[in-house]
């Protein structure tokens, strides 16, 4: 009897053989087609009859396939399967669409934090932390959601399940993220130290300054690195319990969560150091700060789960940090002349970056557990949630008449032409420099979602 092998939706089913059958070799596991969790289309190629090379090669002369061999719920679990798929369809927008709004109300919350922190005395005194700024929210921003992205692929993928693979990968990336946390705050502050130079070189400067600048950045960066990575850990633990797929939510929420724990923890930092800016206190805690960085450091070594990431994905976290500051000197030239820019950037490039996030940890998902994305549902799903987001945040600035915008039809059709191009372009780029980077044998989870 001949081998038919029935794929739906990513199950194989083979038909019962005879006693005393020899098998073939079996197909090429590179080619199984699975779909990822909550994404199976309606496409009638996705639960089909796969006629396939004899699997069995039976030693009776019959040859016939009759409809007695086929299995007795095959057309029961077709009919299932069909009714899943479409219930299945709308997971990724009811799962994500939450996370995506909190995010716009992180970023316009981090918004009038900063518009409050132009008033205040510590800032004017100090301007450099005007720089400091945008430079430590990018750092911090990309290191939490590398690892938002790692651990909901070790979720999506069982390694969270066991007490014995949990705990140490867990206690690996928070150790990992304190390292990563106090070399992006030292990079930070001495960054931004040496662009007021540049920028303002009639400014007076010392070298307390520049301990004051650098420990605040550090305090603040390890703090809120401590802080989100706990949160991302127990939300990625209850997402598992509750059925709820990690890829969809993680990124935004830790986004903009992260921005503003960031600055609510660098305006604390730089308020309580400056009256003693002129004392050794800044540079001890600056010693104490970098003392920690072996020790953190020594657990990552030790630790078999994430030893291998300690210097991976640097280049692309500083290439980042550097667009970002291109972007920031550009928004700054033309803030001023356009009004209600600085309260629109923000959630236009922030939403755009987080949905190309979904994106590219839902594909690295797939890639690790050796499934296929389903590329034409979710790009348009999360097309249709930047409409529905960015209609939402239009709605509540035309109503509280923020931002000091003429609202008209042509400024709406604009924003929205901008903002389905950004996202447009951050979900191809997110797919083209996954499946790239995956293609040169690097982790996608740790190098393709700073570029984003």
């Amino acid at each position: 009897m001949s081998g038919i092998l029935y794929k739906n939706a990513g199950d194989y089913s083979e038909l019962p053989k005879k006693d005393g059958d020899e098998l073939d070799e079996p197909p090429d596991s590179g080619h199984d087609l699975h779909y990822h969790g909550d994404d199976l289309g309606d496409d009638t190629n996705q639960t089909t009859l796969l006629p396939l090379l004899p699997l069995v090669r039976s030693r009776s002369s019959s040859s016939t396939l009759l409809e007695h061999d086929l299995p007795r719920d095959c057309c029961e679990e077709e009919q299932g399967q069909g009714l899943k798929q479409k219930e299945k369809k709308s997971h990724l927008a009811i799962q994500a669409l939450p996370s995506l709004v909190i995010s716009v109300v992180g970023f316009s919350i981090a918004g009038v934090l900063m518009e409050q922190f132009q008033t205040w005395d510590v800032f004017l005194k100090t301007s450099e932390l005007f720089i400091l700024i945008p430079i430590l929210l990018n750092l911090k921003g990309n290191l939490e959601m590398n690892l938002a992205s790692r651990l909901s692929t070790s979720a999506n993928m069982g390694d969270l399940d066991s007490r014995r693979t949990r705990w140490p990968l867990m206690l690996g990336n928070l150790a990992l993220l304190q390292v990563q946390a106090l070399v992006a705050g030292a990079i930070a502050g001495v960054s931004s130290f040496g662009l007021g130079l540049i920028t303002k070189p009639e400014s007076s400067t010392s070298y307390y300054e520049s301990m004051y600048m650098t420990s605040s950045a550090l305090i603040s960066a390890s703090f809120s690195g401590t802080l989100l990575g706990v949160f991302m850990c127990g939300l990625i633990l209850v997402c598992r319990v509750m059925d709820i797929d990690p890829d969809n939510i993680a990124c935004p929420l830790v986004s903009s969560l992260g921005d503003i724990v960031t600055l609510v923890l660098l305006a604390a930092c730089a308020v309580i150091l400056q009256p003693r800016m002129d004392t050794l206190i800044s540079t001890f805690i600056f010693l104490f700060m970098v003392c920690l960085l072996p020790w953190f450091g020594y657990m990552v070594w030790r630790n078999k789960h994430v030893k291998d990431l300690l210097l991976a994905g640097w280049s692309s976290i500083i290439v980042a940090m550097i667009i970002s500051s291109l972007a920031g000197i550009m928004l700054e030239e033309y803030v001023e002349k356009f009004k209600g820019m600085a309260l629109l950037t923000p959630v236009l490039v922030g939403l755009a970056g987080n949905l190309g996030s979904i994106y590219v940890s839902r594909i690295s998902t797939c890639l690790h557990s050796n499934r296929v994305e389903n590329y034409f549902n979710v790009e348009w799903t999360l097309l249709g949630m930047n409409v529905v987001v960015q209609a939402m945040f239009l709605f509540i600035l035309w109503i509280f008449d923020m931002g000091h915008i003429h609202y008209n039809v042509w400024f709406f059709s604009t924003y929205f032409i901008v903002s389905m191009l950004c996202t447009w372009l951050c979900l191809k780029l997110g797919k083209w420099m996954t499946l790239r980077f995956w293609k040169m044998g690097y982790d996608p989870d740790t190098y393709v979602i700073p570029y984003l």
